[in-house]
């Protein structure tokens, strides 16, 4: 009645990977080169990349918005809503816009 129970497809691969790497560790094959690591990586700087507008064709774009929000902004602009809080922290810093209200990180801008 009993016995072994079928094993799950992700268990089965990771015992195939395991069983291919032991062998491959065992016994290189002559053609392979092996390969040098390099030191440790560098961690990617994400930086984003706002569209080419001037300050006043972002206002000319956001005019329309009663309240202006990441989302919204995004939605006006075209783009990810990360490149729409960088693009609006921007103009904030550049006193273009000025934070009108929100909290915990959704914040409400307003035209200056």
């Amino acid at each position: 009645m009993g016995g072994v129970k079928k094993k799950s497809m992700a268990s089965m691969e990771k015992s195939q990977d395991s069983t291919e790497t032991a062998q491959e560790q065992a016994a290189p094959s002559k053609g392979k080169k092996t390969e040098k690591k390099s030191g440790p990586q560098q961690k990617k700087q994400l930086s984003f990349l706002p569209p080419k507008m001037s300050d006043a064709e972002f206002l000319k774009a956001l005019s329309p918005l009663k309240a202006i929000t990441v989302y919204t902004a995004s939605r006006a602009l075209g783009v990810n809503a990360s490149v729409a809080s960088g693009v609006l922290k921007e103009l904030e810093a550049k006193k273009v816009l000025r934070k009108a209200g929100g909290f915990s990180g959704h914040g409400v801008w307003s035209k200056a």
